[in-house]
C-alpha cells in the first residue's frame, strides 16, 4: 500500500479542500496522490481476486 505519509497528505488536502479550498498546485498534487492510491488499491484487489479458489 501507500506510505503513511502519503495517505496523511491525501487526508490533509481533503480537509483543506472542504474548509478553504486548494491552490492549483495543491489540486494537482491531490490528483496525483489519489491516482497513485487507486492504482495500488486496484492492483492489490486484483491480486486478492486472482488468489481466490472456488470449490464446489
Amino acid at each position: 500500500m501507500l506510505s503513511k505519509d502519503k495517505i496523511d497528505r491525501i487526508n490533509e488536502l481533503a480537509r483543506k479542500s472542504k474548509k478553504e479550498g486548494l491552490s492549483l498546485s495543491e489540486k494537482a498534487e491531490q490528483k496525483k496522490l489519489r491516482e497513485e492510491y487507486l492504482k495500488k488499491f486496484r492492483n492489490n484487489f486484483k491480486k486478492q481476486l486472482d488468489s481466490i479458489e472456488i470449490v464446489d
